[in-house]
């Protein structure tokens, strides 16, 4: 399998490689990298920069797009024929509609789209462009992957794609060690923490946990980790420089570092505002995943497609809003034997039910493998 992604150094594309590998494929990479990122450890068989590209700048992610498509004879002479192409994002799926035609024997194209952009969205003329773009590109893929069911009733099945397959954006586990909820501990005591990890993205969410903690006054103490989006923030160091109970810790390996980081906090923060309304009331984040199987309990805003997973699993809390008011009486008022019970629920389920196994990986790998080159006929659009 070829996998062609717009950002190599995005740790989800090294658990899709994960889990491609455990299902049995052999895998090549092509794509950009994040300027400022380090050069990925992917356990592939080739690697192959494009170029380099910087967060929120479409036109400039755009640009390098179309000179890679210009030099495509060049750099795809280097890759051996693939049976099958994955295009992670719709700039990816432009450039694999083009590389299916280097080689006379044509590969099968999967699609794999697990965010849905605002510019797709939007009703005027440049969001009706995006999407016959994509419409026309997606012609050629035999499948659609995407993360939530949310994305499918809300956008797929409206403005049409390829058969769809939902692929959660579990963990890849190998049956090791689990984190365990610090209520647990014979040490635990105060304060509360509360455990915002990941993409950071939400300035909303920032704000309402600073203020939070602050107000609790020792009571509770936020953590962050991750990689924050610095353009969505006014001034993400200086907003977390100096806080007395909310404190940032940097990036993480993941997966080494999740039982190790979810084990600190009590609960996991996955509300995001980033498009609100839109993608992040969809999407199935990885951290509801990842917090969910090493013990942390998942907070969530109600009407969100995250909102839904937990209810359906009988867990975690589900906030109405996040008013101070609302986050003072819904957690800030938890007790110890409240926090067991919400945390014994968590425990309890299968670890199944946020990580992959062996055998998810060689059932999609197969599906994968059974494609053939087929050009589908596109959903019609509503």
């Amino acid at each position: 399998m070829l996998y062609l992604v717009p950002n190599l150094a995005d740790p989800a594309v090294a658990r899709r490689i994960d889990m491609l590998r455990l299902g049995g494929a052999a895998i090549d990479v092509v794509g950009f990298r994040r300027a400022g990122t380090a050069v990925p450890r992917l356990d592939v068989g080739t690697y192959l920069e494009l170029d380099e590209t910087f967060d929120a700048q479409f036109m400039q992610r755009l640009a390098a797009t179309v000179r890679a498509s210009a030099g495509m004879r060049r750099w795809a002479s280097r890759l051996p024929q693939p049976d099958l192409i994955i295009a992670r994002n719709l700039e990816m799926l432009a450039l694999a509609s083009r590389l299916q035609e280097h080689w006379a024997t044509r590969p099968a194209l999967v699609y794999e789209c697990l965010d849905i952009h605002r510019l797709m969205l939007r009703q005027d003329a440049v969001g009706r462009a995006m999407r016959a773009a994509e419409r026309h590109w997606s012609k050629k893929a035999s499948l659609l992957i995407t993360s939530s069911p949310a994305f499918l009733r809300n956008y797929f099945d409206i403005y049409g794609a390829p058969p769809a397959q939902i692929v959660e954006n579990k963990v890849v586990w190998d049956g090791g060690k689990r984190g365990v909820n610090p209520v647990f501990a014979a040490s635990n005591a105060a304060p509360l923490r509360i455990g915002w990890f990941g993409a950071l993205r939400c300035a909303r969410s920032l704000a309402a946990l600073d203020g939070f903690a602050t107000a609790m006054n020792g009571k509770v103490e936020i953590v962050l980790r991750g990689r924050p989006a610095l353009n969505e923030f006014d001034d993400f160091p200086g907003a977390v420089a100096d806080r007395p109970h909310l404190r940032f810790e940097g990036a993480y390996r993941n997966p080494d570092d999740l039982p190790a980081i979810y084990s600190d906090v009590h609960l996991a923060w996955a509300i995001d505002f980033f498009e609100a309304g839109q993608n992040s009331q969809w999407l199935l984040p990885n951290r509801i995943y990842e917090g969910c199987l090493h013990g942390a309990i998942p907070i969530a805003l109600a009407g969100t497609e995250t909102a839904a997973f937990i209810e359906r699993h009988g867990i975690g809390i589900v906030l109405p809003d996040i008013a101070p008011a609302t986050l003072r009486t819904m957690l800030g008022e938890l007790s110890p034997d409240r926090l067991a019970t919400l945390a014994s629920a968590v425990a309890a389920l299968r670890p199944n039910d946020f990580a992959v196994t062996a055998s998810d990986c060689r059932t999609l790998v197969d599906k994968l493998a059974g494609l053939n080159a087929a050009r589908p006929l596109l959903t019609e659009a509503a």
